[in-house]
């Protein structure tokens, strides 16, 4: 029979042990507040700074950043109660402040705050072209869980595509640890970040990381094709795994340039278009959405992190996808912000300013990289009617177009409504960028807000049994 757990109240709950819900835990605590830190995962750090336990960690990125956030972590352990392996599904107002419910196994624990800083990160985009449902094709950002969480490599014989430059990232880990690395196929152009010249100079630092996984890929030989795609991966004669992908050049459009499509053999595929920022809590709370430059759908604050919803702050993808160093900046920004408005302290102005200034500098590069590395429509046109869009409902294409060509539907809720994408276990987590693209692509016209909040909300944000659901918390609550 399942369980369940009410805590004591606290100041503040930090949805999410990344960067940013590290960097808000510490410094509200630091100013004094009751922080619950709670996180899916077994060691904090999110999917930045996933790690096995004993790693030398030679290899990750800002370690030593790390290290002194959860150095803070475990100083503050008399005010931060971490909460690992704890799922959070929904979020709630209350008549104090929030209640916030996860479970832990079969056991619900509802958290009582009276304020609330949401950063649950991001997921990689993905596009569906034929074959990307076969064994061995993975998100990016799976390939790249795999190696630094487990120290497993996800094939022998990778191919690395997309957009963006966590490409690079992921290449570099899989050459580093002893794949062969059979190409990294950039559907953009890097060029384009001759565009922001401003917004490159004031970033060295994202430069030189950079430049150093080009240098480690040029030392494995591995090559890389800009303006260039998989548009379609084979299975292996028995069917069961991958045995090799379709490579194509593209034109500005992501349309296959005819005559340059080859084939080139694989085990596995690492495919990624940028991230996905995980929303269902704000949205859940009620908090206004805007379309982002990247056209992800992400959460509306202002300078102090603030959400529309007074005592709900947000940090990190959640509200923006720019990386590991801006989510810090705005965790430590909303962690300070939430601490003064339970009361516990009074922020540094100077501190807040140079803040301030160097999250503009990151969010300006954040900005660059975004118009840099764009996903253009001409994507669709890698499908054929046959293409599952719907991994959990099975959606071919065909029942996309279908939807829109004979049943009138306008918008991508209707085209759920009518042919079930996003009705599966992942809820449109996987489908919904490339519904609502597929869709607006039909009806010649761009992706809007309001196409991909009706894929994004959700009123349960993580998998629970109805047995948990069903037990509800029992219990009273301290405010």
């Amino acid at each position: 029979m399942p369980t369940s757990q009410t805590d004591p109240g606290y100041d503040i709950a930090v949805v999410g042990a990344g960067p940013a819900g590290l960097a808000a835990a510490t410094s509200a605590a630091n100013s004094g507040a009751r922080v619950a830190l709670i996180d899916s995962g077994a060691r904090v750090g999110g999917q930045y700074w996933r790690h096995r336990r004993g790693d030398d960690i030679r290899h990750q990125h800002r370690w030593k950043e790390f290290r002194r956030l959860r150095g803070n972590l475990d100083h503050r352990r008399a005010l931060i109660d971490y909460l690992p392996e704890h799922f959070v599904w929904h979020v709630e107002r209350t008549g104090s402040g929030f209640s916030t419910h996860a479970t832990c196994g079969d056991a619900e624990r509802v958290v009582d705050s009276r304020a609330v800083v949401v950063a649950t990160g991001a997921y990689d985009r993905q596009l569906p072209f034929p074959g990307w449902t076969l064994p061995g094709v993975f998100t990016a950002g799976a390939v790249q869980g795999l190696l630094k969480g487990q120290g497993v490599l996800a094939g022998r014989r990778v191919g690395v595509a997309g957009t963006g430059p966590f490409l690079l990232a992921v290449a570099a880990g899989l050459a580093e640890a002893g794949a062969t690395v059979v190409g990294v196929f950039e559907a953009g152009l890097p060029t384009g970040f001759a565009r922001h010249p401003l917004a490159v100079l004031a970033n060295p630092g994202k430069v030189a990381e950079g430049a150093g996984y080009l240098r480690i890929l040029a030392r494995h030989r591995v090559p890389c094709h800009p303006r260039t795609g998989v548009i379609a991966a084979h299975a292996s004669p028995s069917g069961d795994s991958v045995h090799g992908v379709t490579v194509a050049r593209l034109d500005r459009d992501w349309r296959p340039v005819p005559g340059t499509d080859r084939r080139i053999d694989c085990d596995t595929v690492a495919v990624g278009y940028g991230f996905v920022p995980q929303i269902e809590i704000p949205l859940q709370l009620g908090c206004d959405t805007r379309l982002d430059v990247d056209d992800s759908l992400v959460a509306v604050v202002d300078d102090r992190q603030r959400s529309t919803v007074p005592g709900v702050f947000i940090a990190g993808e959640a509200c923006g996808v720019g990386g590991a160093v801006l989510s810090v900046l705005e965790g430590e920004l909303a962690g300070l912000h939430a601490a003064h408005l339970t009361g516990a302290g009074v922020p540094d102005p100077a501190r807040v300013r140079r803040l301030a200034r160097r999250r503009a500098a990151q969010r300006s590069f954040a900005t660059a990289m975004h118009q840099a590395f764009p996903v253009a429509a001409g994507w669709s046109s890698w499908l054929d009617d046959d293409t599952v869009i719907c991994r959990c409902e099975e959606v071919p294409a065909s029942a996309v177009t279908r939807a829109v060509d004979q049943l009138g539907a306008t918008d991508p809720r209707a085209v759920k409504l009518f042919a079930r994408p996003g009705m599966g276990l992942c809820q449109g987590r996987m489908c919904g960028f490339a519904t609502a693209g597929l869709v607006a692509d039909r009806l010649g016209r761009t992706v809007t807000a309001e196409d991909l909040r009706g894929m994004s909300s959700r009123p349960i944000a993580q998998p629970i049994t109805l047995g948990t659901l069903a037990a509800g918390p029992r219990g009273g609550r301290v405010s």
